[in-house]
């Protein structure tokens, strides 16, 4: 086989004329002849048929009693040729025709003579449309009617006809176009037919029904009649699958591997765009992101992996100002290729592409799009290529802003040089202000310069599109992270969603800030929906479970940490929480067992040892963690360090730990506005407070308490109050501490105050023996949710 026909015979979406003559086989052999030469005629003699072949973007299909046209250009063309038909038929002599388009996926075949030619979905639902209709009927499918509904001078043209069931039990939409010139107004002979045949079964449902009614009223008075139910998600575990895409990592063959972020981005923008049909179910990127081209890929065993159906994989290679991409949708169950295509465009041209490859993956796998989800993916963001060059670079360093803050100030530069080259690209503004919110929150510089220019981005976005869904993200960000305004953010994030109902990032803002209101039913409503979409992100699963851990759901927490252990046998996090969880469940040996995977970090060991009164083991291992320690954790381990030395008995060393802690949490604080730093203050109490400082230490952690409070912070207050309780048993003050303890131990916080793990962390040692501590441990006062 030649390579030019191998490189035809590839899956893409076209755009179908098919053409029958009404009565063609009852006409004499001659009179056939003459039709099919007059309707040859007629079809050549359109300028729709002219232009397209001269452009090479026309195939055609003889079909014994008519012809297919298969345009590539635009889905007008197919309806313009048939209106170009028409016209003509008004003047001439009678060629009774009927008429059906459809757009769908088409690929290429070899016939016998090893000649290309073209079949697929698209032509055959095309002939279906056109049986559907009479003489004089031009019948469009209800795709390719919406994307011509979207102009105004097609709408008054057409008229819905409703679904029909045609060969093989396919059900197809049908739309009829007619004007007061051209096509046939009657509703066509085959749907009335149907329709009669659909009341006669509808009224024999009736009857059947009632007397299925009557016997069961009989059978229930009789009481023999009784019912099981069972839920349909048990009865149809793969219900919903259907819709469900995960688009792989695209492969990036640009010559010049910069341009990595190209592919990366475009990849990114796609999923962005499918986040916001409300039919689908999109995973997000984080979880298809490790599975990059370059490894071997069983396609049925990633949609498995991640919950789906169907699976999106392609390829993009940019030189100069050229872009071709390829993309092919595949069902991963059956290994069936739905559709695929190559897309090749110039930089200005691929703006637009990743809304037409949306709308095209969504098609393929039967999701519904409204007319405003249909405009909002096809909208292109900016009309200048490097102003969106320098939105996608943001848009792959930003990414990962959730676990790695080290690419904030480049995702910020980023995005601060596609609005300088367009003032006017909103998305890019509003990308701009929530990088710098997360800078201002994350301590990255905690400035109120730096708060303005999250405010100067939002206000530059909402002037510009006031309707943008990532404007509402934005400024959620904005009164999150810059005021602290959580009500406020909450009800912008909601306003996010409902137009990006697929979004993980919205999802998990909508999971934080429910935290943060105290909220635990709705934020594990929101961060597990964040979990189905994005399965494989371990920092959206940890954020899960600790939000389990704080509604005291501690065994839900450990099915979560199980599954993080299984994306990442030796991930730190999941040992720690699961560890974590088992000693709140009584169950201290099983944490011991944990320390023997290689992933339990020297603190995770420390921390285990210094839970089970190992002490001199416990310090050990908090002195070796310091070596590698970032400055950030030092000043937590020098606390826990003095801890672990004070109750092995080395209270020289204690002392030096913790003033070592006093000096990094002293540090820490003069790098913070005076307003911030409620967890650095309550810290230094603890640290002043293992010094023997009341003083100190009690106005250090009250500090905390004032800078977050729970009444403002249900989520990090209690951790305040806590860190006010450590203080207090470390000064031997069991009258100030047990009273905040018992305020905690029975409800739902993100503290560590429940009975059980009182009962054996030895911060509680100095109070364990007063009568109210103990009843406040006891077996019988723990209420742990098992």
């Amino acid at each position: 086989m030649s390579t030019e026909v191998k490189k035809e015979m590839q899956l893409e979406i076209a755009h179908v004329l098919f053409i029958d003559i009404v009565g063609y086989s009852k006409l004499l052999i001659n009179e056939q002849r003459a039709s099919l030469e007059r309707l040859n005629q007629i079809v050549r003699g359109t300028d729709e048929f002219r232009s397209a072949e001269a452009a090479g973007g026309l195939i055609k299909i003889p079909t014994g009693d008519g012809m297919a046209l298969v345009f590539k250009n635009s889905p007008e063309a197919p309806v313009e040729c048939a209106l170009e038909i028409s016209r003509v038929l008004k003047t001439q002599e009678n060629l009774p025709l009927r008429m059906g388009v459809h757009s769908g996926p088409v690929s290429g075949v070899v016939d016998v003579a090893d000649r290309s030619n073209v079949a697929g979905a698209g032509i055959n639902l095309a002939q279906r449309v056109m049986d559907c209709g009479d003489a004089g009927h031009i019948l469009l499918s209800k795709r390719i009617a919406e994307d011509l509904g979207q102009y105004a001078h097609w709408q008054g043209q057409l008229h819905d006809l409703g679904e029909v069931e045609v060969k093989h039990g396919v059900k197809i939409e049908i739309v009829n176009y007619f004007d007061e010139t051209i096509g046939n107004s009657a509703v066509p002979e085959k749907l009335r037919r149907l329709r009669r045949l659909q009341v006669v079964a509808r009224r024999r449902r009736k009857l059947v029904v009632a007397g299925v009614v009557a016997i069961l009223l009989l059978l229930i008075a009789g009481g023999l009649f009784w019912v099981k139910s069972r839920s349909a998600e048990s009865a149809h575990p793969q219900a919903g699958l259907d819709k469900s895409i995960a688009v792989l990592p695209l492969e990036n063959l640009s010559e010049d591997k910069e341009n990595a972020f190209f592919a990366d981005g475009i990849q990114d923008e796609l999923l962005s765009n499918l986040a916001k049909i409300k039919d689908l179910k999109v995973i997000s990127r984080t979880s298809v992101m490790q599975y990059k081209s370059g490894i071997t890929r069983n396609l049925k065993e990633i949609a498995q992996q991640l919950g789906v159906s169907n699976v999106v994989e392609g390829s993009v290679r940019r030189s100069g100002n050229h872009v071709r991409v390829s993309v092919q949708l595949i069902d991963a169950l059956t290994d069936r290729h739905i559709w695929a295509q190559n897309y090749d465009r110039t930089l200005a041209d691929s703006l637009a592409l990743q809304g037409e490859l949306a709308t095209e993956i969504a098609a393929g796998v039967g999701a519904t799009l409204s007319p405003q989800e249909k405009a909002r993916v096809e909208a292109t963001p900016t009309k200048n290529t490097a102003a969106y060059d320098a939105y996608l670079r943001g848009r792959a360093l930003a990414a990962g802003l959730t676990t790695d803050f080290s690419n904030v100030e480049n995702a910020a530069r980023s995005f601060q040089e596609a609005v300088t080259l367009d003032p006017s690209f909103a998305l890019a503004w509003a990308y701009l202000s929530s990088a710098q919110s997360s800078a201002y929150w994350n301590g990255i510089d905690p400035t109120p310069a730096r708060l303005e220019s999250a405010k100067v981005a939002l206000d530059h976005a909402a002037a510009l599109d006031p309707n943008l869904p990532e404007n509402h993200l934005a400024l959620g960000y904005y009164h999150y992270y810059g005021l602290r305004d959580f009500s406020g953010a909450l009800a912008e994030f909601q306003l996010a969603e409902k137009n990006l109902p697929n979004d993980v990032e919205v999802l998990r803002a909508i999971g934080l800030i429910q935290r943060r209101l105290g909220h635990w039913d709705e934020a594990i409503a929101a961060l597990r929906r964040g979990v189905e979409l994005d399965p494989r992100n371990i920092e959206s699963a940890g954020i899960l479970a600790t939000t389990y851990t704080a509604k005291r759901r501690f065994s839900d927490a450990l099915a979560v940490a199980d599954h993080i252990l299984a994306v990442e046998p030796t991930n730190t996090q999941g040992i720690g929480i699961k560890m974590d969880c088992l000693l709140a469940l009584g169950k201290a040996e099983a944490a011991d067992s944990l320390l023997a995977n290689p992933g339990a970090s020297l603190q995770l060991r420390a921390h285990q040892a210094l839970a089970t009164h190992r002490f001199a083991e416990a310090a050990d291992l908090y002195s070796k963690a310091l070596k590698d320690a970032s400055d950030n954790d030092k000043k937590d381990i020098f606390a826990a360090l003095g801890l672990a030395q004070e109750r092995a008995g080395n209270f020289a060393a204690s002392k030096a730990a913790y003033q070592q802690a006093v000096q990094e949490y002293t540090l820490a604080l003069s790098k913070v506005a005076a307003d911030s730093g409620a967890e650095l203050h309550s810290g230094l109490g603890v640290a002043y407070a293992g010094l023997g400082d009341a003083t100190l230490a009690v106005s250090e952690g009250r500090k905390g308490m004032a800078l977050q409070p729970t009444s403002r912070d249900p989520f990090e207050g209690p951790q305040r109050e806590e860190d006010m309780a450590v203080i207090y048993t470390l000064l031997g003050d069991a009258d100030n501490a047990i009273p905040i303890l018992k305020r905690w131990a029975q409800v739902s916080s993100s503290t560590s105050i429940t009975p059980a793990l009182m009962r054996i962390d030895p911060t509680w040692d100095p109070i364990r023996n007063d009568p109210r501590f103990q009843e406040l441990t006891s077996s019988a006062s723990d209420r742990t949710k098992l």
